[in-house]
């Protein structure tokens, strides 16, 4: 089975930040020896100037690994990964910098720019091939021309840092987008007046949603809702991991405890906001599959659904 993480900063002190073509290399190889079989390196939100030369460093990285046949070949034939071999490197996967900076979450909202077509073309001059997924709020000015202009280009427009309105949602994917980033985190909430773009995720049967299942981001009983509400082929895990993510977490046991006893909070900054995820995909399937979720319904979010959406 091919396990795809589509949303992954960095890991066990490497991250995307300003790094090497080692360093995104070494972020391959520890998902890999967790058995991931492929990432997309995540690009936070930047100058324009420091977002591109972030890609270029992924993109030559992704040379390295083909010329010295480190993997085989991108989807569909994914293979690598499986705890042998580092995880294939895909290509990148933008959070930003068209997003709402009043649901930044973790990231730095002073950085973000508005949504229009001259920072698109900027952004992604000479780099088209390498970017798969861009995220972008739906509701700020210019984005839903944004979106079909992203669609046109072949890359995957995801909604997310956005304080989208469920019309507003529906509207970015009317226009062409195909996911949510990382649902019920840094957007606006589900409320019984407006379900907002959170109720259009789990209500609309063909956008993807990302879903962070690590103890921190998710309550058990939201992830319940997650899976009992949503059409099983769309939902994704991510591990929205960060440089402060830990190469891995001790296995898990029945009732998916293993590993966190005592632990109360995740990758957090000095003031206590998460900054990321805690854990692989692979391992937060495993808690899943250990709090009594339905094992098929796990292994297509984190293989088959991946695979499916970036095809």
């Amino acid at each position: 089975m091919n396990i795809i993480d589509i949303h992954t900063h960095g890991i066990g002190g490497y991250d995307t930040r300003r790094a090497t073509e080692e360093a995104i290399l070494k972020m391959a190889e520890i998902h890999g020896s967790s058995g991931v079989s492929a990432i997309l390196p995540t690009i936070y939100p930047d100058t324009i100037q420091v977002m591109r030369e972030n890609m270029m460093i992924v993109k030559r990285a992704m040379d390295i690994q083909r010329s010295e046949k480190q993997i085989p070949s991108s989807p569909p034939l994914l293979k690598g990964g499986g705890g042998d071999s580092p995880a294939a490197i895909l290509g990148v996967h933008l959070e930003g910098p068209f997003l709402n900076p009043h649901k930044c979450g973790a990231l730095n909202a002073a950085i973000f720019i508005e949504p229009t077509e001259h920072h698109l073309e900027e952004l992604l001059d000479g780099l088209e091939d390498v970017v798969k997924i861009i995220t972008i709020a739906p509701e700020l000015e210019g984005a839903t021309r944004l979106i079909k202009k992203i669609s046109d280009r072949g890359i995957l427009a995801s909604m997310g840092h956005s304080d989208a309105t469920y019309s507003e949602a529906e509207t970015g994917f009317n226009a062409g987008a195909r996911g949510i980033t990382h649902i019920f985190n840094a957007m606006r909430g589900l409320h019984h007046r407006e379900p907002g773009i959170v109720g259009f995720g789990l209500l609309n049967q063909d956008i993807f949603i990302e879903v962070i299942a690590d103890p921190f981001h998710l309550n058990p009983k939201t992830l319940e809702l997650i899976f009992r509400v949503k059409n099983r082929d769309r939902i994704i895990l991510v591990s929205d991991s960060v440089k402060g993510t830990p190469p891995s977490f001790p296995p898990f046991t029945k009732g998916g405890k293993g590993g966190l006893e005592g632990k109360t909070q995740g990758v957090v900054d000095d003031s206590g906001r998460l900054q990321g995820g805690s854990m692989t995909i692979a391992e937060s399937s495993q808690r899943l599959i250990g709090l009594g979720f339905e094992e098929d319904a796990i292994r297509k979010s984190i293989s088959e659904n991946p695979e499916i959406y970036l095809v």
